[in-house]
């Protein structure tokens, strides 16, 4: 009985794991948006519906294995994101209820747009054999693909850090959040970064939702669930990179020890309670801003 206690108590640590590195796919692009443009992106999960239907459509339609899908996304859905940023989100920097506004109308408007091209059925995402099998080690058993997953996101979140912290483009990006007036005057030219920042957490955002699609089905609706927890990992991380990996193993965790002891619901429910809690006694989350944007 020990034994079989503590195998479930691992399996149940793993599978927070695997929450936590979906959660944060889904919250690294809106934490890239939050935290430099400033924007509380409500299409974010449309996005993520758009790059769950743009790998259904490469499959079904064009024959292109899974593992180019993911990239395909990325670049079908920044591109998307790159028109609305350019045709309405940039005339409302600054005006944060009349961005909350319309980017919720974007999300009506994209959701609406799936459901007549494709309707409501659902939709199926397939992966190669080799990620439909799973590993045991020990008396744990490990699906392929989240392996998969933990390592992607791993890269996902390396490559992000080295972009934001190691290159050009990232020291533009700070400069700007910083100071918008003062990196101007050093000839930094703070509408192409926005432009380019927010196609980038589009992107990424549709990178998420290539591999959602293989998680569950693929519905016009399918994003408004994923990004309810998105939101949660970025108010907790307190909109920071950092941060949104720290919450997003957090909750990760503790939704899956609530989960092996009672059952998903009612773990949502203490999860959401405990997020609750500690807002009211620290509202920037666990790592925040530092200086406030310009």
């Amino acid at each position: 009985m020990p034994h079989i206690e503590f195998a479930s108590v691992v399996n149940a640590l793993i599978l927070g794991l695997s929450i936590a590195s979906i959660w944060l796919i889904a919250a690294i692009g809106l934490t890239i948006i939050y935290g430099t443009v400033g924007v509380i992106n409500m299409a974010h999960g449309e996005f993520l519906m758009l790059g769950a239907y743009t790998s259904y459509v490469l499959q079904s339609f064009f024959g292109l294995p899974f593992l180019l899908c993911i990239p395909a996304s990325f670049i079908v859905v920044g591109a998307i994101g790159l028109v609305i940023e350019r045709g309405l989100i940039r005339y409302l920097y600054h005006r944060p209820l009349d961005t909350l506004l319309a980017t919720w109308g974007v999300s009506l408007v994209l959701m609406q747009g799936v459901r007549i091209l494709f309707g409501s059925d659902p939709k199926y995402v397939s992966v190669p054999e080799i990620f439909q099998s799973n590993v045991e080690i020990g008396f744990v058993s490990l699906s392929v693909f989240r392996i998969f997953v933990f390592g992607f996101t791993a890269a996902v979140v390396a490559g992000t850090v080295y972009l934001f912290y190691r290159t050009r483009f990232g020291m533009q990006v700070r400069a700007v959040m910083q100071n918008k007036e003062m990196a101007a005057s050093f000839g930094i030219n703070a509408d192409r970064v926005y432009m380019t920042t927010f196609a980038i957490g589009a992107g990424l955002a549709g990178m998420a939702g290539c591999l959602f699609g293989v998680l569950a089905i693929v519905l016009p609706t399918m994003g408004t669930a994923y990004v309810v927890q998105a939101f949660l990992v970025v108010v907790v991380g307190g909109g920071t990179l950092l941060g949104s990996v720290a919450a997003s193993g957090l909750t990760g965790e503790l939704h899956s020890i609530f989960a092996m002891v009672s059952n998903d619901t009612f773990a949502r429910f203490l999860l959401y309670v405990l997020i609750v809690v500690f807002l009211r006694f620290r509202p920037r989350g666990l790592f925040a801003v530092a200086k406030a944007r310009r």
